[in-house]
């Protein structure tokens, strides 16, 4: 039983021991009317498709395209409540919180060519029936390996310093780079890197386009699991994402990687030009198609 006035204490105890993260035994169904569910993920299928399109361009085609009678105003607060950036050159790249220390941007003419080089870290809003959650991934940027990632219902710090967490278990960078958003500049999140004597590097006016590989990410989890997937509840969300990072990561051929996946390239195993190694999938236990089936039936 937790005690009253020791409830916090207790909790992030309980979560520790069993070895489950604070922000999942926290989520709670996100309680919106369904104009708003719908409104949201039409949304994410434009911004999808479109990431370079703003709010004046979705609510155009949301009122055009989908027939849907909807204010730019509303247009504007969706958006914003989805944290989502479109992406070209503009003033503001994120919202901000100005007590927090903003570091300058250190990828300007890098040539980012080894693994642990350069981390990176984003938050996307993922649809789910009714409801809908949020996702952080943390991406190693040479090799596109997906470090870590955790699933939340709210968005704030706790889910960022839990990725981050499990990320440095597996290695560390010499930069990590962020947006300016608010979850990424706290102290508690910096601080954590500077302890590791990490670099932070965050985007500032000029350095959208960069992040133009972390979008395409997003849009391949969109197109090849949210969306054909349709998931319906947190834990279903959980299990299905979990499965296609697993494909993504050790399955998935790249094509900047010279056709090889994230996994061989990150832990530099058996990597040949133009193409897989000839044991790659006997490294793995699972074939592609495998892990297809079991991404789409999760």
């Amino acid at each position: 039983m937790i005690e009253e006035g020791n409830s916090t204490i207790s909790i992030l105890r309980q979560c520790k021991i069993l070895g489950v993260p604070r922000s999942s035994f926290y989520y709670k169904p996100v309680e919106k009317g369904d104009s708003d569910i719908k409104a949201m993920n039409l949304i994410d299928e434009i911004f999808t498709k479109y990431p370079f399109y703003g709010r004046r361009k979705i609510n155009k085609y949301l009122c055009k395209i989908e027939d849907m009678q909807i204010s730019i105003k509303k247009v504007d607060r969706l958006i914003r409540l989805m944290e989502l950036q479109a992406i070209y050159l503009k003033k503001n790249l994120s919202i901000r919180n100005l007590e927090h220390k903003k570091y300058p941007y250190l990828l300007s003419g890098m040539d980012i060519s080894e693994v642990n080089q350069v981390w990176n870290t984003d938050i996307n809003y993922i649809r789910l029936v009714k409801n809908f959650v949020y996702l952080c991934a943390l991406i190693e940027w040479h090799s596109r390996y997906i470090l870590s990632w955790k699933l939340s219902n709210t968005l704030d710090t706790a889910i960022c310093l839990e990725a981050l967490e499990e990320a440095l278990k597996r290695g560390k960078p010499r930069i990590f780079n962020t947006d300016r958003g608010s979850q990424f500049s706290r102290n508690e999140f910096t601080n954590r890197l500077l302890i590791e004597d990490v670099e932070i590097s965050m985007d500032g006016r000029g350095h959208a386009l960069d992040n133009i590989f972390v979008e395409r990410f997003w849009r391949s989890l969109k197109y090849e699991n949210i969306y054909p997937n349709s998931y319906e509840t947190f834990l279903d969300t959980k299990i299905g994402i979990s499965y296609y990072f697993r494909f993504y990561n050790n399955d998935r051929p790249h094509k900047t990687l010279d056709y090889n996946t994230q996994e061989l390239v990150h832990w530099k195993r058996n990597t040949t030009p133009g193409g897989l190694h000839e044991d790659y999938f006997s490294l793995n236990g699972l074939r592609s198609s495998e892990a297809c089936s079991h991404v789409m039936h999760s």
